[in-house]
Parts: structure tokens; C-alpha cells; sequence
């Protein structure tokens, strides 16, 4: 053991010697940055599940009946077909749609035989995250989405899904080509 101070501090390498307020401010600093920094992916669903919960017990209060109504239609165009899915909140109150990631709809089209003919979201690529889309009370939100396409003279039918987790729809709209 070391019985005089500058003898031991002579005998620590340069690394070692480091200032022990500097040392006390970075330890701070790191549990700082480490409280305050983002919630983690089990912290935000637990979050999220909770104020789910607190959403729905209000709306049990309130005997509220919060209804999303869905309208489509297809347009038949030289070389394309033109999807119009209007979604109408009929409440008065603000509805919240939430998707599991980024692909919030999808249109697809079948032919006579059952056979799906065409895809909308075949070979594009969506995003990973949650996402949330607001519908006013009384308002509409409208997707339209052109398909590029030349099918065969015939009867079809498109179908559009409305790929929430808390409003989930499917509507389908019978067409023919001549």
C-alpha cells in the first residue's frame, strides 16, 4: 500500500488519473441522457395499450356509437381503372384510425374464374411504423388510386380493404370490361 499521495498517483498510468469531477459530471450526464432518452418498443405499446383502454372507457361513458362508413367505386378508363374509396365518419366526434404499418389500403381485382388479376401493393415496399390517420366528425377521407393496367375483356370485381386495426373494411364493386 502506498503511503505517501504523490508516489501512488505517480504509479496509476495516464488513462487512470482522470479528474474525478470530470469523471462525477459524465456519470451524470450518461444517467441523464439514459432517463430522459426515448421509451423502448415494450414502454410504448404498454403506453399506447393504456391510453387504448381509457379511450374506450370513455366512449362506453358516453354511449357513443362511433361508425366509419366506406363508398367504392371503380372508373373504367382506356388502359387503367380508377379506385375511389371514400371513407365517411358518420359520429360527431373525431375517429382515430390506426394501421399496423404503413400500407393503409389495398385494392385488388378478380376475375370470373376467382383468380386475383391484378394488386395494388404488389412490388411496392411500406414503411414499418404505426401509423394514425384523423377523421373530423361528419367528414370523409377519400383514396383514389389509378392501376395501370390492360385486362382482358371479361367481368371483374375490385375489392378494397381498409387495412386498420381498429376500423378494418372491405368493400367490393363488381365491374366489366368490353
Amino acid at each position: 500500500m502506498c503511503e505517501r499521495k504523490p508516489a501512488c498517483t505517480d504509479a496509476l498510468p495516464i488513462g487512470l488519473r482522470m479528474n474525478s469531477r470530470l469523471l462525477i459530471t459524465l456519470l451524470c450526464a450518461g444517467a441523464v441522457a439514459l432517463a430522459c432518452g426515448s421509451l423502448t418498443r415494450n414502454d410504448a405499446t404498454t403506453a399506447k395499450k393504456a391510453s387504448t383502454v381509457r379511450t374506450a372507457s370513455k366512449r362506453a361513458k358516453a354511449d357513443t356509437v362511433v361508425k366509419v362508413n366506406g363508398n367504392f367505386a371503380v372508373k373504367i378508363e382506356p388502359h387503367a381503372l380508377r379506385f375511389a374509396l371514400n371513407l365517411t365518419n358518420e359520429s360527431k366526434k373525431h375517429v382515430e384510425l390506426s394501421f399496423p404499418n404503413g400500407q393503409q389500403y389495398e385494392f385488388s381485382v378478380i376475375d370470373s374464374a376467382g383468380r386475383e388479376v391484378y394488386r395494388w401493393g404488389q412490388g411496392r415496399m411500406f414503411t414499418q411504423s404505426v401509423q394514425n390517420k384523423l377523421i373530423d366528425g361528419g367528414k370523409t377521407m377519400n383514396i383514389d388510386e389509378v392501376a395501370e393496367t390492360t385486362l382482358p375483356h371479361g367481368r371483374y370485381i375490385a375489392v378494397a380493404t381498409l387495412r386498420s386495426s381498429n376500423f378494418p373494411m372491405e368493400q367490393r364493386s363488381a365491374f366489366e370490361l368490353r
